[in-house]
């Protein structure tokens, strides 16, 4: 019979071991930096109009070298506000706007936003098979080389509110069910597409940055992300209390401001930071 003492000298080095592979591993870098990319399709999967602010740098960098780029909102944000003057209705269409005067100032077309129409809040209630099935349509259709989507955690579950949580799984699970012929098989045999494989992923959070491995410097595109993210008037600052459509300049000014000081830096220049993966779908959490 073993000792306890070598028994543990034998776990510490099976641990080691371990620890020494994991520190190892290489770190995934897409084989063209972005800053060079062209000719790609993305396609970004957000929960809420607004969820594409953390990467409009990236995307009007992308847009701007010849990618086409989707953005994809699974809610129409008809619940997010504090204003009590504004029903359901009111704010769903306000959002639309906002989001569509976003995306023109990253010199991304009208027709390049989709929007699935579900309940703001309500998400992870909605029939998941629905939803994936739902998803599975537009990334069978658009075929995208790189999705973007809430980090569904990398190792572990990451937290996050209700709706970028239920987003990041259904992204998630929408990328694997894609790939597979035979799961929702009427989208191939009766409309006329093609089971599909996206071959790379950047993942965004809002917060908690320790598990990105790639940083996109957005220093000429600074400027466009500051002027669509004030675009979003009734969801930041005095807007959310009290919503006015036509805004002073002041007030834009104050938009600005605040659009300007989420901007995250390294070496001292602007960034927006991802998780990137290149590989299967099964393993993107790994």
């Amino acid at each position: 019979m073993k000792s306890p003492g070598s028994v543990l000298l034998a776990l510490a080095a099976c641990c080691g071991v371990l620890t020494l592979a994991a520190a190892q591993t290489p770190v995934q870098k897409p084989d063209l930096p972005v800053e060079k990319w062209t000719g790609k399709t993305i396609l970004l999967i957000g929960a809420h109009a607004d969820d594409d602010a953390l990467s409009h740098g990236t995307l009007a960098m992308l847009q701007a070298h010849g990618n086409q780029v989707y953005v994809l909102t699974l809610t129409t944000g008809n619940v997010g506000t504090q204003d009590p003057r504004l029903s359901r209705l009111q704010l769903a269409d306000i959002r639309r706007q906002e989001e569509l005067a976003a995306l023109k100032d990253l010199g991304i077309a009208p027709d390049h936003y989709i929007n699935l129409g579900y309940d703001d809040g309500m998400l992870e209630f909605e029939d998941h098979k629905a939803v994936v099935e739902n998803l599975v349509y537009w990334i069978r259709k658009l075929r995208p080389d790189v999705l973007f989507a809430w980090d569904p955690g990398k190792v572990y579950q990451r937290w996050h509110k209700a709706d970028h949580r239920a987003a990041a799984y259904l992204a998630a699970d929408a990328a694997r069910a894609a790939m597979w012929r035979l799961l929702f098989q009427g989208q191939i045999s009766q409309q006329g597409l093609k089971e599909f494989t996206i071959p790379e992923y950047m993942f965004y959070n809002d917060y908690d940055f320790q598990d990105e491995n790639l940083w996109v410097d957005i220093s000429a595109f600074e400027e466009q992300r500051v002027r669509a993210g004030s675009h979003y008037i009734s969801q930041f600052g005095p807007g959310w209390k009290n919503y006015n459509p036509n805004p002073s300049e002041e007030e834009l000014k104050a938009m600005k401001a605040l659009v300007r000081k989420g901007i995250r830096t390294r070496d001292g220049k602007p960034i927006e930071g991802f998780r990137y993966y290149r590989g299967l779908p099964d393993a993107i959490g790994k």
